[in-house]
């Protein structure tokens, strides 16, 4: 057991190194190329107080493009992939299905809709300095997500079918009221579209300070539920001999999940497949144990968005793929493969 446990723990300290060398990677390329030398040593310098060999000018313009622009960009992508990653471990677990991700239960209909509406209604108006686009994301989201589990309820249980087939109803509904929408909004389609397909094109600070508050209440509680999680896999009735209120918990950890994927679905637009892929190709590795699965996979996914917005940017350079259709490309084969996997049973 021990050895089990140091071995994911060097997992997480090589995920950890992993990531810090893809964000210095995506913040050194762009249609600014900056050397990797340079950024290595512009962050030292702001973490260490170390001097650096470089001319004052090509500092200055160095410091402004990484920590005005790409650190933003980049640290935003971390705490999406995070957040999506995360929430696909945590329906993974609850419904016992590898096939199970943030958007099972309509969160990026729910999303989807509400930045539709914002977009087209109430165009040029904001609050606080922030797009309504967002603001009506997030709402969208949520309230999909607790409309969606309300309507699943039997009593004081969520029975897992009827939350699925609710969320698949539910979403399908919102998707064509969204195209309904779209309808009236012809002049803001080319916006809506590629806001759709996902990206982080001209976020900024203020869409990191948006989610952070998210992340730092429900990542330490989705943590803490982590044995619980464990117990779910034995079955629920089996973890309430064990002394686990399943229902209880569930009704937490679903709560807890979505707002995490609605929080990361109202400053990137839709992103797919992160948290499907990814928490099962690290399962592979770590295996079962949710408490190496959950910081695991919060490490992977972040260095999978920050790549792949990386490719995003820079495959088509100048122009700029959308994210999502990049998440696609690497999540619908390994979609087909779990299709094809899922009869053999997979957890």
């Amino acid at each position: 057991m021990h050895r089990f446990k140091g071995k994911n723990i060097s997992y997480i300290f090589i995920l950890l190194i992993l990531l810090g060398g893809v964000m210095l990677l995506a913040a050194s390329m762009g249609a600014v190329s900056i050397p990797l030398t340079a950024t290595l040593r512009i962050v030292a310098s702001k973490i260490f107080d170390i001097r650096i060999s470089l001319d004052e000018g090509t500092i200055n313009t160095y410091e402004t493009i990484l920590f005005k622009v790409r650190f933003a960009r980049v640290v935003l992508a971390v705490f999406v992939g995070i957040a999506l990653s995360v929430s696909g471990v945590v329906y993974q677990g609850i419904f016992k299905n590898p096939m199970a991700d943030p958007y099972i239960i309509g969160v990026s209909s729910g999303a989807a809709l509400g930045a539709t509406i914002a977009a087209i209604i109430f165009k040029g108006l904001g609050v606080l300095g922030f797009s309504l686009v967002p603001v009506f994301a997030f709402i969208g989201a949520t309230t999909t997500v607790f409309f969606v589990y309300n309507l699943a309820r039997t009593g004081t249980k969520v029975p897992v079918a009827t939350l699925l087939l609710a969320g698949v109803a539910i979403g399908a509904l919102l998707h064509a009221a969204t195209s309904f929408v779209m309808v009236f909004g012809t002049k803001d389609l080319h916006f809506i579209i590629f806001w759709l397909m996902g990206g982080f094109s001209s976020k900024n600070w203020d869409h990191v300070m948006v989610m952070l508050p998210f992340l730092v209440v429900g990542l330490p509680l989705i943590f803490y539920f982590s044995r619980d999680l464990n117990l779910l896999l034995l079955g629920e009735e089996r973890a309430q001999q064990l002394g686990i209120e399943a229902e209880r918990i569930k009704k937490i950890l679903i709560v807890v999940a979505s707002l995490l994927a609605a929080s990361a679905v109202a400053v990137s637009g839709i992103i797919g497949f992160v948290g499907l892929i990814v928490p099962h190709m690290v399962r592979l590795v770590t295996g079962p144990d949710h408490r190496f699965l959950i910081p695991c996979s919060a490490l992977f996914g972040a260095s999978f968005v920050v790549f792949s917005d990386l490719l995003a940017r820079t495959l088509m350079a100048p122009t700029e793929i959308p994210l999502g259709v990049i998440t696609a490309l690497f999540g619908a084969p390994f979609f087909i493969y779990l299709l094809k996997r899922s009869k053999r049973g997979l957890f």
